[in-house]
């Protein structure tokens, strides 16, 4: 199997973890996290509960800053900034090149201007109550993006009938079911435009007759798109049927790695093993 930090040969790299840790307290979450992901790539994650993937995904939407180590997007510093006009340095430490040499932590503004390129679907739908379907997607494309308000319509719409929901596009959320709700949340997502897309535990708040529909968006939005994936889910027919790539995860460290096939059919490590019997 490929080792922990491997991506995809001979791709661009959409995003780099170097050497990245993330405390909180005196809890380490992350512990020196070494991940690169090639553009296109579909990497889902999986472990149990507090082993760290989820936090990955927060930093990369800027919800969590790193302790250490330096979070790459796109081939430039995301989680840190040059401390100069492109300056980058070469220093060394005990454990080789300082990741962080001739860059600061990322102010806000360089944060904001970079991940208008993430788009991130949470577990909860945080969909505005007020707001009809068609508002919701619309807002963020019109008000962040300066969009025109007729294209982002016309674009929304275009999502509602990919996600199935082209017959709610005046419904408020409050009069959805919650798989239709995760739909809009989808479509919402991919309005901005991302160049990467985060799918956090997408289907856990859902009943379980409603995670099919919101499962088989996804494997559309994967099928037609060239977006790069990065997710973490328990559902493992899923991660199959979407993911380049599986990570096992437990103490922020990453176990394991291989395609899909490859870790969900013949693990090498127990713990992946054992992981795997919980959850099947």
């Amino acid at each position: 199997m490929a080792g922990p930090e491997d991506g995809v040969a001979g791709t661009v790299e959409a995003v780099r973890f170097d050497r990245v840790t993330k405390r909180f307290g005196g809890h380490t979450v992350l512990d020196g996290l070494d991940l690169a992901v090639g553009r296109g790539e579909r990497v889902t994650l999986i472990g149990p509960s507090g082993s760290g993937k989820t936090t990955i995904l927060r930093l990369l939407m800027t919800l969590e800053r790193v302790t250490e180590g330096v979070i790459h997007v796109a081939g430039e510093p995301y989680s840190h900034m040059p401390s100069g006009h492109g300056a980058r340095g070469a220093g060394a430490g005990p454990g080789g090149p300082d990741p962080k040499a001739g860059l600061v932590p990322a102010s806000e503004r360089y944060l904001a201007a970079r991940r208008r390129g993430i788009g991130m679907v949470f577990q909860h739908f945080n969909l505005f109550p007020h707001m009809s379907v068609l508002e919701n997607v619309v807002e963020a494309p019109v008000h962040v993006l300066r969009e025109g308000k007729e294209a982002a319509e016309a674009r929304a719409r275009e999502l509602l009938g990919m996600v199935g929901l082209a017959d709610k596009v005046d419904a408020r959320p409050t009069r959805l079911s919650g798989g239709q709700q995760q739909r809009v949340a989808i479509a919402r997502a991919l309005a901005m435009r991302p160049e990467i897309l985060l799918l956090d535990e997408v289907t856990s708040a859902l009943d379980p007759e409603l995670v099919a529909e919101v499962l088989d968006v996804l494997r559309d939005v994967a099928r037609a798109t060239d977006i790069t994936l990065l997710c973490v889910t328990h559902e493992m027919g899923f991660a199959r049927d979407v993911s380049d790539r599986i990570l096992m995860f437990d103490r922020g460290r990453i176990v394991e790695s291989g395609r899909a096939d490859e870790l969900l059919d013949e693990p090498t490590h127990e713990r992946t093993r054992a992981f795997l019997r919980a959850v099947r």
